[in-house]
């Protein structure tokens, strides 16, 4: 008798029948595993070699479907059930094809109650694979455990980063009051460069030209937005302008920047506290540490605290070309971030650290999500110190109001057409937008 009719005789029909035949299936294989490969030798044998440990669950899961051909009757079924549980023992389980798609940027898990994806920029929401809120907590365990990480009830929040780069987040009950949630910002393993964010839309051919020229002109850069604005992947198409003979040392809270092609880079990512906690490493130790380690250019992912002073700082003794990223809903807003943020690590008076910014930072690059989900550059503005005043000064040079309106440009900085010279010399075509910004 195969499962399905002995789950219907002991329910009386197959109506009666309350979990779906698959997770039936599931819990019964994995069951019937347990006695042949004990759960502790399947992870010490993921330690030691993962392929292996693989190998021995398939091994086992084919010894099981000889021994009970009636168990499972098909031998596509069998496949995509061993599939399955491959992935829930050394994947990510039901997100494992999730995380497959190329079209899906960010998995929201809200518990098991519901389950989000982000395409295109836009939220959609699928029936949820979890049947219970202890699922989704084994899955936060499998996901940190490997990375040295704990999440409890005493430290209920984690921060993490999976092997392909992907951004993890988790909070757990009593913080999370409808069961453990789950959020994965999926990042792309090829770069995207201006030229595609240009045929995308996301960039007009003149603002490619200038953003490009801003970065061989070696100018200090601020990528500023709002979260999932697109910030982090304009920085790293920026960071491919950068030419290959320079070093570049990138410092990031989780490291999510891709340098394919570039021969030269330091990669640096901050450290949480052990679990005795001892051994933080901050974005602001890298900062300082960065300096040591001789860098053509300095590329902070984003600047959150106290750090920022650090990175005005290199900025403005010989680092020049140096970019970075914060949250921030305009040039003027991002300015007044910066000052409070060099203000939590030094009390120094609000027109020194507008003085640093404003010799400090030379261009301030404003990204937005339409309503479509569309991401582009909003604005660019020019950043300078009156000295008069003793503020700093932001003069915007291009705004667009949305994906479908065309961006107006009041002018065009005169340090771009240097740059744009020196490319034309070296055998490149450039195109400079001084006739359409006139």
């Amino acid at each position: 008798m195969s499962l399905i009719s002995r789950v219907r005789a002991a329910g009386g029909s197959g109506s009666a029948v309350i979990i779906p035949l698959a997770s039936l299936q599931s819990r019964e294989l994995k069951k019937r595993l347990e006695t042949l490969l004990p759960a502790y030798e399947i992870a010490k044998m993921k330690v030691e070699n993962p392929a292996r440990a693989e190998n021995e669950v398939r091994t086992a899961c084919a010894r099981i479907f000889d021994g009970d051909p009636w168990f499972v009757e098909g031998q596509e079924e069998r496949a995509a059930l061993v599939e399955a549980l491959i992935d829930n023992l050394f994947g990510l389980g039901p997100l494992e094809n999730l995380l497959a798609d190329e079209s899906v940027t960010e998995i929201m898990v809200n518990g098991s109650r519901s389950l989000y994806l982000e395409k295109a920029g836009k939220l959609s929401r699928v029936s949820s694979p979890f049947t219970d809120d202890e699922t989704v907590r084994a899955l936060i365990d499998r996901i940190i455990g490997p990375l040295g990480r704990r999440i409890d009830e005493a430290s209920p929040m984690v921060d993490a980063r999976l092997a392909e780069g992907h951004r993890v987040h988790a909070v757990i009950p009593p913080i999370a009051l409808d069961g453990p949630t789950l959020t994965i910002r999926k990042f792309t393993s090829r770069v995207i460069t201006l030229e595609e964010m240009c045929a995308s839309g996301s960039l007009e051919k003149d603002v490619r030209e200038v953003l490009a020229g801003s970065v061989r002109a070696r100018k200090n850069i601020a990528v500023s937005g709002g979260t999932g604005s697109g910030k982090t992947t304009l920085l790293n198409a920026l960071s491919c302008e950068i030419d290959h003979g320079e070093r570049i040392v990138t410092i990031e809270d989780s490291a999510e920047l891709r340098f394919l092609e570039h021969p030269h880079v330091v990669r640096m990512e901050a450290r949480p506290p052990s679990i005795e906690g001892t051994g933080e490493v901050t974005i602001r130790d890298l900062v300082i540490n960065s300096l040591r380690m001789r860098p053509d250019r300095i590329i902070v992912g984003e600047v959150r605290g106290g750090e920022a002073l650090e990175m005005l700082t290199a900025m403005n003794t010989g680092h020049s070309g140096s970019l970075t990223t914060l949250h921030a809903n305009s040039p003027a807003d991002c300015v007044l971030r910066l000052t409070t943020m060099a203000r939590y690590a030094a009390n120094l008076p609000v027109d020194v650290i507008e003085a640093q910014i404003g010799t400090a930072l030379d261009l301030i690059i404003q990204t937005a999500r339409g309503a479509d989900g569309s991401r582009f550059v909003s604005e660019i503005d020019e950043v300078a110190f009156d000295g008069e005043e003793r503020r700093c000064a932001i003069d915007p040079l291009y705004t667009r109001k949305s994906p479908d309106a065309k961006g107006h440009w009041s002018r065009v900085p005169e340090w771009l057409f240097g740059a744009s010279l020196e490319k034309e010399e070296k055998g490149g075509k450039s195109e400079c937008p001084r006739q359409q910004a006139c």
